[in-house]
């Protein structure tokens, strides 16, 4: 039956304390991200019985509300259902709170986690064009040195030759600046003169904004620097705002923003931000060197509980980092075959087991979006959470398989969630045995997982009892 998203997104507006308590609504891949003005008006119990929700998790002071592949849908009902009015507007009257150490590190996830989400859909599209470019490359159909080589490589990698743009464009909306003065100061960042002159600083030669220094820097496939900058740069549009006369803002003031961004971007912010961004980068893999295997193996039991807080997307500047310095990333992206398909592998036998007709055609649906594609939450949510003894079996299922791939060296080439489609990303072309060790990977995670998930049981919802199968609570 088809679902009535109108009403879903009703329903969760409604236990989000109505319209005029949204501030801010975005979504990522399976998740509607909503920040709230009164966040003691959030009834969430009633929000983890929608028919269509599958969890909540509130995350740094952003509502998350878990929805699954469908996520788009009621997305656009939401927006529908009112007016959230322009996001530098909406910053006006928000109560602040003390900060503390707690409150910091928290906020720093939440603006990373916020920025990153809504730029998946990108990375994930040019990894794969970059994917099939590489091995269409690889058995001769498609020869390095012709223009639709260049043509289809070009498609695949510019959306990370722009990532300080589309970050910035992303970060405008989480710290509520203007989303195309961020455009300009993080497009100096890749604008062909600047490029050059950074070459020419690279090979010793004194490059010089009047008098400040500018240190060589390449800011292409980069994270932090354009997030830092975006973060500087709500705060001097707001200070550029109160000392411009009024008849001189729709000239004066962009002008003399882009005068104190602009170098303070180039000057400080940016070579500060990727050196966050490579020490970040440097202190995961040292972990990685000297635990070897044993990190994936790790990373592998834990990522559903990542995922479930959202720190996963924490992982996803250093991963890019890596692809973009080494060519491949080999810690973080190998632990996530095992995860995913360990989660479908549960829902799988949940589905195979289960005596109640509207569960298992629920759990074939997880199931095929975690086996398939490589997206996890409506296993994790719908299935493994919600029945508990599942969800032991998948993290235990995916350490198992996060030590194999460790072992085996598996090393990602591409940013896409691991799946059935898209495990062809570890495949060495150095390394043809890579391929034997990514399919027995993927059949051990979803057979153990799924062996594993029997043995454990879960509680079964009777045959008759019908209701609200996908928005149970889960607690």
């Amino acid at each position: 039956m088809a679902k009535d998203y109108a009403l879903i997104a009703k329903t969760i507006v409604k236990n989000l304390g109505d319209i005029s308590n949204i501030e801010s609504v975005t979504h990522c891949m399976t998740r509607l991200r909503v920040c709230l003005k009164d966040d003691s008006k959030v009834n969430v119990d009633e929000i983890k019985k929608i028919n269509g929700v599958m969890g909540y998790v509130n995350q740094g002071g952003q509502h998350q509300v878990i929805i699954g592949n469908n996520v788009s849908y009621v997305y656009k009902e939401v927006l529908k259902l009112g007016n959230f009015g322009d996001q530098s507007d909406i910053a006006k009257g928000i109560k602040k709170e003390k900060l503390t150490i707690k409150k910091v590190g928290t906020n720093i996830l939440d603006a990373l986690v916020s920025t990153m989400s809504p730029l998946i859909p990108a990375i994930i599209g040019g990894s794969m064009v970059k994917l099939v470019v590489m091995i269409l490359s690889m058995l001769k159909v498609l020869p390095a040195d012709s223009t639709t080589y260049t043509l289809l490589n070009a498609m695949g990698d510019a959306a990370f030759y722009f990532l300080p743009i589309m970050v910035a464009v992303s970060a405008s909306k989480k710290f509520k600046t203007n989303t195309y003065l961020a455009i300009a100061i993080a497009g100096l960042m890749v604008h062909p003169d600047f490029m050059k002159l950074m070459v020419s600083a690279s090979e010793g030669k004194a490059v010089t904004l009047a008098f400040i220094p500018i240190a060589s820097v390449k800011y292409t496939y980069t994270v932090i620097p354009a997030l830092c900058m975006t973060w500087i740069l709500s705060y001097i549009e707001r200070f550029v705002d109160k000392i411009t006369p009024e008849v001189t803002k729709n000239f004066l003031k962009p002008a003399i923003i882009v005068l104190i961004a602009a170098p303070i971007a180039i000057g400080l912010i940016g070579p500060l931000g990727i050196w966050i961004g490579t020490a970040i980068s440097g202190l995961v893999y040292f972990v990685h060197s000297k635990l070897g295997w044993v990190s994936v193996a790790i990373m592998g039991a834990l990522w559903p509980l990542l995922v479930m807080t959202g720190m996963h997307r924490v992982f996803t500047p250093t991963i890019l980092t890596t692809i973009a310095e080494t060519g491949m990333e080999g810690m973080v992206m190998p632990s996530e075959i095992g995860a995913n398909l360990s989660l479908g592998g549960a829902a799988l036998a949940v589905a195979f087991k289960t005596k109640n007709k509207e569960l298992r055609q629920t759990a074939i649906a997880a199931a095929s979006s975690a086996i398939i594609a490589g997206i996890s939450e409506p296993s994790l949510y719908g299935i493994a959470l919600r029945f508990k003894r599942p969800m032991i079996a998948s993290l235990i299922s995916g350490g198992v398989c996060g030590a194999v791939a460790g072992i085996a060296g598996l090393a990602s080439r591409s940013m896409a969630a691991p799946g059935l489609f898209t495990s062809v990303q570890f495949f060495d072309p150095q390394n043809p045995s890579s391929l034997i060790w990514i399919i027995g990977i993927m059949i051990l995670a979803v057979v153990l997982s799924f062996v594993l998930t029997l043995i454990f049981g879960f509680e079964d919802i009777p045959a008759e009892d019908n209701m609200e199968i996908m928005g149970a609570d889960n607690e």
